[in-house]
């Protein structure tokens, strides 16, 4: 491997500390929902990770990467 390989990227260390907006989640599909107005319920109902800043939704990467090891399913053994 090359050592540009094994860096991380300038945009994901931005990306730490950015928040996003249930619309912009959908649009990037970053969680398994394809409405933002769902998306808005479950965390009006407390079901999601994220962030209430002010009255507003928001996520940050910390709270993606929750979400997305909460609702992960493991392969079956066979």
């Amino acid at each position: 491997m090359t050592a540009k390989a094994t860096k991380p990227s300038r945009i994901d260390e931005e990306n730490e500390f950015r928040r996003w907006t249930p619309q912009e989640v959908v649009d990037k599909r970053l969680l398994p929902y394809t409405s933002v107005r769902v998306l808005r319920l479950k965390c009006y109902h407390r079901q999601v990770f994220h962030h209430n800043d002010g009255g507003r939704i928001s996520f940050t990467a910390d709270d993606l990467r929750r979400e997305n090891a909460r609702t992960a399913v493991a392969p079956i053994a066979a």
